[in-house]
C-alpha cells in the first residue's frame, strides 16, 4: 500500500521526532518532543493533533435517515441537527464493521465519520447498502483535514480564535456547529479521543496547514503543544477507547468490546440485530479488561496472556545433571493462553504500565491475577476497571476545570 500524506505532512516532517505510518497508511509524527511531555500537556494545558487519516463520509437524500438507521445498532431517529451520536456498525452476523460517529445536520443530511485504518472499507460497505434506498453516499475525506484540539484550556484557546466565541461557548458534548478562523470556514466539533475537554475542527484541506501554524503561533500563551500519535496512544488507553485495527478486528461484537450500551433493541430492524440478540442470550467467552503489568516495557500487540498458575515470572537454571546451565521450561507444553493483549502503554496520567486485552470471562474480574508475554519476558498482570483515568467522565464533558498541575501530581486522583 502507498504511503499517504496528509496536508500538513510538510510542518510535520520539519518539525517532528519521528514519522510513522497510521492507520489508513498515513504517514504521522510519532512525537514532536517527547510522548510523556506531550501527553501531560494535553491533561494540564491543550495539545493538538492531525487526525486527517479519519474518514469522512456524506450522505444526503430522502433515504439518508432510514439507510444510517438500518446500519448502526444506535438508535438515530431521535438525533437532532447539530447534534453527534457515537455507535457502531456490524455485519449481519454481528461482528463490527467499523464504530463511527454520525453527524447531523439535517433530516436528509448526514455525515459519518469513520476509522482511519477501515477508512475505505467502511465507505465501500456503507455505499454498497445505499443502493436503492433514496441516499447518496460520497467519500469526502480527500478535501477535509481533521485537527484535533485537546485538554482542559481548549475551550479558553479556541475562544479567543474562532470569529464567533458565543457560538463555541455554548457548544455541548458531541454537538458541533460551523464557526470560522481568519478567513478559514470550519466545523467546530465538542468531541475528542484524549478523555478531556476538546474540540475537533474540520478543515478544507487547501487551508489545514495555514490554520495549523495559526493555531500553533495563537496557542503558545495557553501552552499550546502539538501530539503525536505516541501521546494519542498512551491518552487513549487510560481512558478504554478501543481502535479500529488493533482493538476492533472485524472479529468481534460490540458484546465484546463493551459498546453494548449504544444498542438500542427497541428499532425492530438494523443490521446484526439477530445475531446481537443471540449474544446476549448466551454470554460471551471472551471481554475486553484493563490490565495493570508490572513490568517496565510496554506489552506488543497480540502479546499472550496466561492464567497465573501457567507460568512462572522467572525460569530456573538448572545446575546439576546432563542439561546444567540450560533454563529450565517452566511453561507446560500443554498450556493455553486465556487471552490476548490488544494495546499496551505508559500511562502518565496514573503512572502505571497499562494494558488492553481480550480475556477469557473466567479470568475478566476485577483483581485477577495473570500473566502477560511482554517481548518474551513474563509480567505479572492484574485486571483493573476501565478506564484507567478519570472514570466517571467529568474531564471529558468539561465538568472539572482543575489542571494536572494544579492537583500537584500526575498521579493525583481526578478532581471530581
Amino acid at each position: 500500500m502507498a504511503e499517504r500524506r496528509s496536508p500538513i505532512y510538510e510542518i510535520h516532517a520539519r518539525s517532528a521526532v519521528r514519522m510513522v505510518k497510521g492507520g489508513g497508511d498515513y504517514l504521522f509524527p510519532l512525537a514532536y518532543t517527547s510522548p510523556a511531555e506531550e501527553h501531560l500537556n494535553v491533561r494540564t494545558n491543550v495539545g493538538m493533533q492531525d487526525l486527517t487519516s479519519m474518514g469522512e463520509v456524506d450522505l444526503k437524500g430522502p433515504g439518508a435517515e432510514r439507510l444510517l438507521s438500518r446500519l448502526a445498532v444506535a438508535n438515530l431517529y431521535d438525533l437532532q441537527p447539530g447534534q453527534v451520536r457515537y455507535t457502531t456498525f456490524c455485519q449481519p452476523d454481528g461482528r463490527i464493521v467499523d464504530d463511527v460517529t454520525v453527524y447531523k445536520f439535517g433530516d436528509e443530511h448526514f455525515m459519518v465519520v469513520t476509522s482511519s485504518a477501515p477508512r475505505k472499507k467502511t465507505f465501500r460497505w456503507i455505499a454498497e447498502h445505499a443502493a436503492g434506498t433514496g441516499a447518496y453516499v460520497n467519500d469526502v475525506s480527500g478535501a477535509i483535514a481533521l485537527i484535533s484540539v485537546q485538554g482542559p484550556r481548549s475551550r479558553d484557546f479556541l475562544a479567543s480564535t474562532v470569529a464567533e466565541p458565543a457560538a463555541l461557548l455554548a457548544l455541548k458534548f458531541f454537538r458541533f456547529a460551523p464557526n470560522q478562523i481568519g478567513d478559514t470556514e470550519l466545523l467546530v466539533s465538542r468531541s475528542g479521543y484524549t478523555g478531556e475537554l476538546g474540540y475537533e475542527l474540520y478543515v478544507p484541506a487547501e487551508e489545514a496547514a495555514l490554520l495549523w501554524e495559526t493555531l500553533e503561533r495563537r496557542g503558545k500563551e495557553f501552552g499550546l503543544l502539538p501530539y503525536g500519535t505516541a501521546a494519542m496512544q498512551s491518552l487513549r488507553i487510560e481512558k478504554a477507547f478501543p481502535l479500529a485495527g488493533p482493538d476492533i478486528d472485524g472479529e468481534q461484537t460490540p458484546f465484546e468490546v463493551g459498546l453494548q450500551r449504544w444498542i438500542d433493541f427497541s428499532k425492530r430492524e438494523f443490521l446484526g440485530r439477530d445475531a446481537l440478540l443471540a449474544v446476549q442470550e448466551r454470554g460471551l467467552s471472551q471481554r475486553w479488561v484493563g490490565l495493570e503489568l508490572a513490568g517496565t516495557t510496554p506489552a506488543s500487540p497480540n502479546a499472550p496472556v496466561y492464567s497465573l498458575a501457567d507460568r512462572q515470572p522467572y525460569r530456573e537454571t538448572l545446575h546439576t545433571g546432563s542439561e546444567a546451565g540450560a533454563s529450565f521450561d517452566a511453561e507446560q507444553a500443554s498450556r493455553r493462553p486465556v487471552g490476548r493483549v490488544t494495546s499496551s502503554a505508559k500511562g502518565h496520567s496514573v503512572g502505571k504500565l497499562l494494558a488492553l486485552a481480550y480475556v477469557n470471562v473466567s479470568h475478566s474480574w476485577p483483581g485477577a491475577q495473570l500473566m502477560v508475554d511482554a517481548n518474551g519476558r513474563p509480567t505479572p498482570a492484574t485486571v483493573v476497571p476501565t478506564p484507567f483515568f478519570d472514570p466517571a467522565g467529568n474531564r471529558l464533558r468539561g465538568t472539572v476545570v482543575r489542571t494536572l498541575a494544579e492537583t500537584g501530581s500526575p498521579t493525583s486522583p481526578p478532581q471530581r
